[in-house]
């Protein structure tokens, strides 16, 4: 076998392949690790006959650097070639025997990051994001029979006490935070309408830019940010930790369906709350402009009214309401969906459930813009 030197100019880790013998020295570190992978692994490692590995000549050996011996060693025997003789320091022996066992880190040492890495994380990241869209997919599928069966049995499959205390959860105890918020962001709309339009004399039409801003988009679409905050984190949190703790395989063991018992109380109560959540933010959204325009334009009360009343329709109302049940749909199937697939620790419950919330605030932002578009090209 021809030999092949791969030391570089100046090594601090360097390995020399020459016949049957593999001889290695120098400082074995995780900072060596990037460069001796990438030469490791031009080695010819298949053929015929023994080979001996002399590590006697390593100064200096860490976790990665065990790793990369075990690897080559490993590389050699699968691609048929039997070692004869492996060397080591005895200072190092231990952590080679660990490293073996598997007790020790057995990643492998981390590559040159370039283009053709980025590329590789980006077509990860696209596989697997298309196999999540299949997954839930399929489960919306699932939950849609499953609905279909408990509105033609409501008596057998869909559980009331279940579906009011989902109301008052996600309805009832989010009107604070809701109204809080909804009331600040019409004090803003109109400040700063007011304070462009007051360039042009129009500080009237402050009012048409609350009311149609409001009711179409901002109030139903802030409402759904908040609940998918709020809500499906929660639907996500409450789901994982019962499969961390074994609570729905007991269910499922006993022969309860957790789609009926978990999934569809929190779906329809959702879709329930947010219609009535949006309906509740529209109000206080125009209230907190009003408050606005009487401090900072004179603008009183019935004149807002009257203003109001001429900028807006019925449509325009329902153009923002109609949105809420899709939204709440989304948000409730996305906290439970990524509750089930939370694995039995709890950083999965952690990961999963800010997956839920990023999942669910980037659908409803999405599906409102379909909305957005939809209407525009019906004329609505």
């Amino acid at each position: 076998m021809a030999s092949l030197d791969n030391a570089s100019a100046a090594p601090n880790a360097w390995f020399k392949l020459d016949g049957d013998v593999l001889t290695l020295g120098g400082l074995w570190t995780i900072q060596e690790s990037p460069r001796l992978d990438i030469q490791l692994r031009a080695l010819k490692s298949e053929g015929h006959g023994a080979i001996a590995i002399d590590a006697s000549k390593i100064e200096r050996l860490d976790s990665a650097g065990a790793w990369l011996l075990l690897r080559t060693r490993r590389g050699f025997e699968s691609g048929g070639r039997s070692v004869s003789r492996f060397t080591l320091p005895e200072l190092y022996q231990p952590l080679m025997e660990n490293i073996e066992q598997g007790k020790g880190p057995l990643a492998e040492p981390p590559r040159h990051s370039g283009f053709r890495d980025r590329l590789e994380r980006i077509g990860r990241a696209t596989v697997h994001a298309g196999q999540q869209g299949y997954r839930m997919t399929g489960y919306l599928g699932r939950v849609t029979v499953e609905t279909i069966e408990a509105f033609a049995s409501p008596r057998n499959n869909l559980r009331v006490a279940a579906l009011i205390h989902q109301v008052e959860e996600t309805g009832i105890n989010a009107l604070p935070i809701v109204g809080l918020l909804a009331f600040l962001i019409g004090i803003v709309l109109a400040y700063q309408g007011a304070d462009q339009l007051k360039r042009f004399g129009a500080e009237i039409f402050t009012i048409n830019l609350l009311g149609v801003g409001i009711l179409r988009e901002i109030g139903g679409l802030i409402t759904a940010i908040i609940v998918a905050g709020r809500s499906g984190s929660s639907f996500t949190a409450q789901i994982g930790t019962m499969r961390v703790n074994e609570e729905i395989d007991a269910m499922q063991t006993i022969g309860l369906n957790t789609v009926d018992v978990l999934v569809l109380p929190r779906i329809i109560g959702l879709v329930i709350a947010l219609p009535l959540l949006t309906f509740y933010s529209d109000i206080m959204g125009l209230i907190g402009g009003a408050v606005m325009c009487y401090f900072q334009l004179g603008i009183t009360i019935p004149v807002f009214m009257r203003q109001l009343n001429d900028a807006i329709t019925v449509n325009t109302f329902m153009v923002g309401l109609i949105k809420a049940p899709v939204f709440a749909f989304v948000i409730s199937l996305v906290g439970c969906y990524e509750g089930f697939q939370v694995e039995r620790n709890a950083a999965s419950v952690g990961l999963l459930t800010t997956r839920s919330v990023v999942e669910s605030v980037f659908l409803v932002i999405v599906i409102d813009a379909a909305f957005s578009i939809m209407f525009s090209v019906l004329g609505i």
